[in-house]
């Protein structure tokens, strides 16, 4: 309502002063059909102040009033109305920033001002909709701008029949809310476009997806000055011939990540004053020349592909440059000094290179300075003191450098349009005052990011900050609780608050009071008593790391929009609340891992889950997994590990298409994994630790792990997710993190490479033979089996596992020889066979003789370096395989007394009393004729020699 009555007061101010004013409008009227053409598309509309976004924006439309009784009243004065002065005809239509909501169709009644020459709709809200087919019904225009107005869908191709346009400005039309641009050009319409309006002087087509390449006949449009294809989505090689164009002053590129393009040679007769290519793939060199280019006012050319080199000094040539930014390429070298001819600069950014040596001391000469950016560089020296003389300073980013000193705060404290500061994770000092200040006299920050800088107390400017949006405390050394006046302070306007990893102790509000807060991390401190709850606004919220207690409050449930929540190592009990199911269904993160909460999980989880990441380890929780986390199909990490639940293996998870972490270790999951319904196997499956349960029966690796997902990849990604929690501007990079068991000790992975492939069976039941297909599991990096009844010999496929790492088979049944494949595996740094019945020489090879004798002892017949035990000559008489003694009673193997009786009362005697094992287990019958003959042949072998 208030936006309303602006609008208004804004459109008396201007209709009085209209009325004081005589022009050439008032000697002609306009016609009868026009002002009634008029005042139908006035009425088709409603005025909203929302509407129109830019400063000044007033409904002019108010001014149009229908002819009463013998009074004539002409259109041509209404405002926005421009006549003939000759013929009274309709010419000129300026309604830009009026107000207007609503629709517009093809029947409109503006399509019958046939005489119309200019036509301005630009920054109102046309509701969605599409540009008329009608706009052919002017084939008089030379100017027409619908920039900025809601227009949704594809550009209709009757514009390129306006052969008379000298502007055309479609740009901006993005939805309000996302800036997501909402119209298409196709490419067959984008080259016609291209090749009838040859009269173009400015395009603007900005944030409009046309997805092809720049026509070549682009170049042929000789009177273009401006040209402006930002973030269109263009592809291909840019037509070089365009910067030849004798009028260009204006080329806008920027954000057509496939566009492909070199900067030519520029003589000093180029008109150009913009030039912005950033976050396109331009490449080469970045000409020398380009220091011809003497009209240059803004130069953008930042992360694009250009040649690594110094810094290039033929940039100091450029003395009309207001803005440059040359950031994200593979610049180096100290700024150079040819740069001090720059004093007109405004903005000026050289972020994220290989900048080195010290800040520069002739920038204290750029009085014009608003925006300064050189983070993330390599720059060293100090912070110097003459920022406090550039007034005009609004901006300074010196983050991520090797900046040392102190940095004193009245440097900044008379900048009174100072309000962004960013000097975090340097190793500086900031020091700010500790007592009162003048109020009037400190900056009003909007974003203060000092992170690591040596604090050891809360600023005390900050009791003076109402408008900051995004603070930054951690990693810090202050001490002590948080100050009263801290939550008084922005409380309307404040967007993040960092202050995480310091040693603030003591308890914090019920209730966080920044009412549109979005990011709060409290965490790794030692704040104590319950769990503070944030603000509905909240996206990000992490309090991991301190000692909070008590029942999580359910007012938490009223976070709808949260994104990622973690609550894990303090002392939280209760429940987990059931909403933490299905409360958010932005959710992506949800850690709750190392606490006290009991119960079971939440049980409704929607098919409209974004869950990325569940860990709820080291808890007291039982019960089933909820089926429908069956639900979260883009779940790629889950981890229930050291917790009390009672279940069965989750073969239905087989359908999450994403899971690639399944931590279930230290639990009560219990039965034996069967063949999953439909052969299907877990695609993406990586990782499975189900260690320490009560699992029995075989392990079957097929069951369960698809060749293609174990395959080896790329090492150097990780298992991550980005958040993105502020349009762009926000990011976290969240990682899946996981406890492994190697030789017997816990160690604690923080990250997740891709390549990360793992199998923890150990601590279980299982038994019978090791599936062979595991051999196949060519990327596996860890394989521990340990603590089992697993029986039968080492597979040889083990010598497969190039990658294998860690392997552990101790405490089980094992028999035979140690393959003389695994000699190969030559990445292999923990390996462990210790206390099975393994025989025979430990074979020679890089790694299997460096380990120490604890990696085979109690096998009483290997022998071998590291082993005391020496090997006998390759004649001596073959060890047999153990005893019925030694074997488990799970009746997976047979009876070697038998097999030991038919060799020394007769072939015959022992095969009828090996039949009273056949009888208990008749698929072993085979397999022990064929242990028999082959046992016969050697010891036949044998007594030959010695004869």
């Amino acid at each position: 309502m208030m936006g309303l009555s602006h609008c208004l007061l804004l459109f008396f101010i201007f209709f009085f002063k209209g009325c004081n004013t005589s022009t050439s409008h008032e000697l002609s009227y306009c016609h009868d059909e026009e002002s009634s053409a008029l005042l139908q598309f006035m009425q088709s509309f409603t005025i909203n102040a929302s509407a129109s976004r830019l400063e000044g924006a007033y409904p002019k439309v108010l001014s149009w009033k229908q002819a009463q009784g013998g009074n004539n009243t002409s259109c041509c004065t209404w405002d926005g109305v421009e006549c003939d002065e000759h013929t009274g005809h309709v010419i000129g239509l300026d309604l830009r920033s009026s107000c207007l909501y609503g629709s517009i169709h093809s029947n409109s009644s503006l399509f019958r001002l046939v005489h119309l020459q200019r036509l301005n709709l630009a920054d109102n809200h046309f509701n969605y909709s599409q540009i008329p087919t009608s706009i052919r019904n002017f084939p008089r225009l030379t100017h027409l701008d619908l920039s900025a107005s809601v227009f949704s869908g594809r550009v209709p191709s009757e514009v390129s029949q306006l052969v008379k346009l000298s502007l055309l400005n479609l740009s901006l039309n993005t939805e309000p809310s996302s800036g997501v641009g909402l119209l298409t050009l196709d490419g067959s319409d984008f080259r016609s476009l291209v090749q009838n309006l040859t009269n173009l002087q400015r395009l603007r087509l900005r944030f409009i997806n046309i997805s092809s390449p720049i026509p070549d006949s682009m170049a042929n449009l000789s009177f273009l000055t401006t040209l402006d294809l930002h973030q269109c989505h263009l592809f291909g090689d840019f037509p070089a011939r365009i910067f030849q164009l004798q009028n260009l002053q204006n080329l806008y590129l920027r954000d057509n990540q496939d566009l492909i393009g070199y900067l030519p040679e520029f003589n000093k007769s180029s008109p150009l004053i913009t030039l912005d290519v950033h976050g396109t793939r331009f490449s080469g060199d970045l000409a020398f020349s380009i220091g011809n280019l003497g009209s240059l006012k803004q130069l953008d050319v930042a992360a694009c592909n250009f040649s690594a080199g110094l810094v290039p000094s033929s940039l100091g040539n450029l003395r009309e440059l207001t803005y440059l930014d040359i950031s994200l390429n593979q610049f180096g070298g100290p700024v150079p000094d040819s740069f001090a001819n720059l004093t007109k600069l405004s903005v000026f950014r050289i972020s994220s290179s290989q900048l080195t040596g010290p800040i520069p001391s002739w920038l204290g000469n750029f009085s014009k300075l608003t925006y300064l950016d050189f983070g993330y560089n390599r720059l060293s020296g100090s912070v110097p003191t003459f920022f406090s003389n550039l007034t005009n300073l609004q901006i300074l980013y010196l983050h991520y450098n090797n900046l040392t000193g102190i940095v004193e705060f009245r440097t900044f404290q008379n900048l009174q349009n100072f309000n962004q500061l960013d000097i975090r994770s340097n190793s500086l000092e900031f020091i700010s005052e500790s007592t009162a200040v003048n109020a009037s006299t400190v900056p009003q920050f909007t974003q203060l990011r000092l992170t690591s800088c040596n604090l050891r107390e809360f600023p005390y400017f900050l009791r003076y900050q109402k408008r900051l949006q995004y603070l930054h405390l951690n990693r810090n050394k202050i001490h002590g609780q948080v100050p009263k006046w801290m939550w008084n302070m922005s409380t309307e306007s404040l967007i993040q608050l960092d202050i995480s990893e310091n040693f603030l102790s003591g308890q914090l509000p019920v209730f966080i009071p920044w009412v549109n807060q979005q990011y709060l991390s409290l965490a790794s401190n030692m704040f104590h008593g319950p769990l503070p709850i944030p603000p509905s606004s909240t996206l990000v919220y992490q309090a991991y790391d301190n000692k909070f207690t008590g029942n999580v409050s359910p007012v938490i449930c009223n976070m709808s929009s949260l994104m990622a929540l973690d609550l894990s190592n303090n002392n939280l009990g209760g429940m987990i609340p059931q909403c933490f199911g299905n409360f958010s269904d932005p959710l992506i993160v949800l850690i709750l891992g190392n606490n006290s909460f009991h119960g079971t999980l939440p049980q409704t989880y929607t098919n409209k889950s974004k869950l990325w990441i569940l860990d709820v380890s080291q808890n007291q929780l039982q019960g089933q997994i909820p089926r429908s986390l069956a639900n979260c199909l883009m779940l790629e990490t889950l981890i229930l590990s050291n917790n009390y639940f009672n279940d069965v293996f989750p073969l239905w998870m087989v359908t999450l298409p994403e899971l690639k972490l399944l931590a279930m270790r230290h639990n009560e999951f219990q039965g034996l994994i069967g063949k999953p319904e439909n052969n299907q196997q877990f695609p993406k499956l990586r990782v499975l630790d189900i260690s320490h349960n009560n699992f029995t029966g075989k392990f079957v690796a097929e069951y369960i792990f698809s060749k293609y997902a174990m395959r080896s990849v790329n090492q150097s990604t990780y298992m991550t997710v980005d958040i993105d929690y502020i349009s762009g501007y926000g990011l976290l990079d969240y990682g899946s993190k996981i406890t492994i068991t190697i030789k017997r000790v816990d160690r604690y992975y923080s990250g997740i490479q891709e390549a990360f492939a793992v199998i923890d069976i150990s601590s279980n039941k299982f038994e019978g033979k090791i599936d062979e297909s595991i051999g196949s599991l060519e990327g596996l990096w860890s394989l521990n089996f340990s603590n089992n009844l697993l029986s039968g010999p080492i597979p040889s496929s083990f010598g497969n596992l190039t990658n294998l790492e860690a392997l552990d088979l101790s405490n089980n049944k094992l028999w035979g020889e140690i393959p003389k494949q695994l000699a190969q595996l030559t990445f292999l740094a923990e390996f462990n066979v210790s206390h099975n019945n393994l025989t025979g020489p430990i074979p020679r090879g890089p790694q299997l003789n460096t380990f120490s004798i604890s990696s085979y002892e109690g096998n009483p017949e290997l022998c071998g370096d590291p082993l005391p035990k020496r090997c006998q000559s390759s004649n001596a008489p073959p060890q047999l395989p153990p005893s019925s003694t030694e074997e488990n009673d799970s009746g997976i193997e047979f009876e070697w007394a038998f097999v030991l009786a038919g060799c020394g009362s007769g072939f015959v005697v022992g095969v009828v009393l090996a039949d009273l094992a056949i009888t208990r287990r008749r698929e072993f019958f085979l397999e022990i004729v064929g242990t028999l003959i082959r046992l016969m042949e050697r010891i036949t072998s044998w007594k030959g020699f010695g004869r």
